[in-house]
């Protein structure tokens, strides 16, 4: 149990700290990270605001001691592996026309989507054959 809480936890500071990013959405964000232009700020930013939610959820859910219901590791799992392909399919198209240090950023990020959802797509299946083998004795 103290691996999914402190996984739900570092999810939650990851997500927290994206949408922040995406949040500050502005030239020199942009400049710094070598991110990709966007005609208007609105979509980064409604992105970034949902990204921040899913982490606070993530934190209530770490914090949860019955009464509230965050978003829990499955839901994680399916966010972080629904992002982790869409990024990879960007990157591996060829069609951003971002300066190198954007597309290492982009690939590093991708890199640790893959990782923490392995981790806790281990620990997920893990804690449900656990609990399914308690319920068959």
């Amino acid at each position: 149990m103290k691996k999914y809480k402190t996984l739900l936890l570092i999810d939650s500071i990851i997500n927290l700290f994206l949408g922040v990013c995406l949040l500050a959405y502005s030239e020199p964000v942009i400049d710094f990270f070598g991110l990709p232009e966007s005609d208007t700020y609105f979509y980064p930013n409604i992105l970034g605001a949902m990204i921040f939610g899913i982490g606070v959820s993530l934190f209530i859910e770490y914090k949860r001691k019955g009464q509230f219901v965050g978003l829990g590791l499955a839901g994680a799992i399916s966010i972080n592996i629904t992002g982790g392909i869409v990024l990879f399919l960007w990157l591996i198209s060829g069609n951003l026309d971002i300066p190198a240090r954007g597309t290492i950023i982009l690939w590093v990020l991708d890199v640790i989507l893959v990782v923490i959802s392995s981790f806790e797509l281990g620990s997920f299946l893990r804690s449900s054959r656990t609990v399914t083998h308690r319920d068959e004795v």
